[in-house]
């Protein structure tokens, strides 16, 4: 399917068209087909505000149901129905009352808006944030809707699933089951905003601008369809508020005046805000998520240290953001798993998850971790994540470009490889032109399993690669790279990918040889290699070790393919450009703060920069 077609899938699946991801959107439609009926209400807050809300009611009722929760700022419609739509119509076969909510400050819904509300002070019986508004609604809903059993779930893609895993943190005591999908986990080391301190400039900026341009969604208009030009004119980024958004975008000012971690992030961040699995809770993410792969994986492994109850569940598959939510997921672009991987996801693992702990349906047998393995293409289900069945083995970087699980001997100061970054010339994070994120024909979603192959002829990126394998390979668990490195600048950026490569001549699908399909990567801000809330310049010429979590992976490396690694220091314009001279706030950094900087990638005997894979012996 290309890019249009997905899109057009979407508005179909009712995902919010701009981001897909609102599971009601705005779409008026009774369909006399549908066995549900809805109707508007305004539920009271404990502070007074009154949320916009839809209940959707089974039409013949037989039994007393159990309520699922979708809360939202992406708007929600009326009568739509819920057997008709994809992302939980598996689950309206089998009878619930459907909940549909605007929170606060979002389109009918009254109160002010705050993305990524901060928790509230509990000394104040009157202090409200996301969870006590989830509270308040449930608790409203069983007093004042007929015919319910007393449970509750709640789910949700992205925003909705951080929305979803907040009301799990502080539930109401009917909250039985809740699946949060694609949330953001901590904004500032990971998902949507930063990645290890490194900024999401192109994200931040337009997605900013979606949520608080106007209390409906809109999308900023650049005059021009190549966003990648806009972004360079633009120059340092204080430039944003001079000339553009003049300081009325309230997450951008939050941006600015925060470079480092601080008060801000740390109130954000679910770190700090999870303790232990309260109620079930199920962990939904795809391995080529492009806003919030992260998430998923990292609030898993943290309530999973205090999971004595056995609530706690993971389940990832081979999908861009949301994709699960409304797709077949046969393929992702041009990779093809063959079968509808979405399907499975919703009919197998969403709707048993909720008919279980909400009605008491099937046997709860569910798997610690599902996942949907690449490579071999076929559903795995582990007792736990890592699996115990993983071996760390180390590839290692040659010099002549060259990758082997055999450690470097020689010990040379020549043993290096480098290239020249220019803040002036960046290396594109996708083939251009860069559409707008959420844009006309935008291949935003897509990018993540795009063919690295474009970038293979440019100077400033560095590239080492296996000879042909001989053999499957393996890697289920959790990817990092060790990288030795230095830099003439006194700050850089270390963008590290892992990538799977194709025959040069593939004999199953001729159009995917040569294919480089990224399989892990991630990007740090090495000002940050001591601490996120501990800036520090760097030494010109100095040779230092960093580490970069790539994060998990359950993939093989098929017989007659290579392994690559590549290492850039830019990934514009969704993510900022470091001016490769230390400043202390990068977002007031001047035009002539941008400068080149030559850098340095060793591979020796002293410096062995390497990836660390988890491979399972077969």
């Amino acid at each position: 399917m290309d890019n249009n077609g997905y899109l057009i899938l979407m508005k179909k699946s009712l995902f919010f068209l701009l981001t897909g991801l609102a599971c009601f959107a705005a779409h008026a439609q009774n369909d006399s087909a549908s066995s549900y009926t809805w109707r508007e209400i305004m539920i009271p807050m404990r502070d007074g505000v009154k949320l916009h809300t839809i209940v959707y009611t089974p039409k013949k009722q037989t039994e007393k149901l159990p309520f699922v929760l979708i809360r939202t700022p992406y708007g929600v419609g009326t009568g739509y129905a819920p057997d008709k739509n994809d992302y939980i119509k598996d689950m309206a076969a089998d009878g619930y009352i459907f909940i549909a909510q605007d929170i606060r400050g979002r389109y009918k819904s009254e109160g002010g808006f705050e993305m990524t509300r901060p928790s509230r002070n509990k000394k104040d019986p009157q202090s409200i944030d996301e969870a006590s508004d989830t509270y308040d609604t449930i608790d409203w809903l069983l007093k004042n809707i007929p015919g319910n059993n007393g449970n509750a779930g709640i789910l949700g893609i992205s925003y909705d699933g951080w929305l979803a895993i907040i009301a799990a943190a502080d539930p109401h005591p009917a909250l039985k089951a809740v699946s949060e999908q694609a949330t953001p986990y901590d904004m500032f080391t990971n998902d949507d905003f930063h990645h290890n301190g490194a900024f999401r400039l192109s994200y931040g900026f337009e997605y900013a601008v979606l949520t608080e341009a106007a209390k409906t969604d809109s999308l900023y208009n650049f005059g021009e369809y190549d966003t990648y030009d806009w972004y360079l004119r633009l120059g340092p980024l204080s430039n944003i508020n001079k000339k553009y958004a003049h300081g009325s975008l309230p997450t951008w000012n939050n941006f600015m005046i925060h470079p480092n971690y601080d008060d801000y992030w740390h109130a954000e961040s679910l770190r700090y805000r999870l303790d232990y699995p309260k109620v079930p809770i199920q962990h939904v993410g795809g391995w080529w998520d492009e806003e919030d792969m992260v998430g998923p994986q990292e609030a898993y492994a943290q309530l999973e240290k205090k999971d004595t109850s056995h609530r706690n569940f993971l389940v990832i598959g081979p999908w861009l953001h949301g994709q699960w939510g409304g797709d077949e997921a046969n393929n992702l672009a041009a990779i093809k798993f063959g079968q509808p991987t979405g399907t499975y996801f919703r009919q197998e693992i969403q709707a048993k998850w909720f008919a279980y702990y909400l009605k008491g349906k099937g046997d709860g047998n569910f798997a610690e971790m599902t996942s949907f393995q690449t490579g071999s293409n076929e559903w795995k289900h582990y007792n736990t994540w890592p699996p115990k069945e993983s071996t760390i083995k180390k590839i290692y970087l040659h010099a002549d470009g060259k990758l082997s699980f055999d450690k470097p001997s020689v010990n040379e100061p020549t043993a290096f490889d480098s290239y020249l970054s220019d803040p002036a010339k960046p290396v594109p994070y996708r083939t251009r032109p860069v559409e707008e994120t959420y844009g006309q024909n935008s291949h935003w979603y897509f990018w993540l399993a795009a063919n690295q192959r474009f970038v293979d002829n440019r100077p400033d990126v560095a590239h080492w690669l296996t000879d042909t394998l001989t053999e499957d390979i393996t890697i289920t668990g959790d990817v990092i790279a060790n990288i030795f490195a230095s830099t003439s600048g006194t700050d850089a950026d270390w963008v590290v990918k892992l990538i799977d490569v194709y025959p040069n001549v593939d004999h199953q699908e001729l159009s995917m040889s040569g294919y480089e399909l990224m399989i892990n990567a991630d990007i740090l801000r090495a000002r940050f290699r001591h601490g996120f809330s501990t800036p520090e310049p760097l030494t010109p010429g100095k040779i230092e070790a960093y580490t970069l979590d790539l994060h998990g992976a359950d993939h093989v490396f098929k017989k007659g393919h290579r392994i690559m690694v590549q290492v850039q220091s830019t990934w514009f314009p969704v993510y900022d450009r470091n001016p490769q001279k230390y400043v202390p706030n990068i977002y007031e950094a001047k035009e002539s703060d941008y400068q080149t900087a030559t850098q340095k990638i060793y591979h020796t005997a002293v410096f062995p920069s390497c990836i660390e894979l988890p491979v399972v012996q077969l």
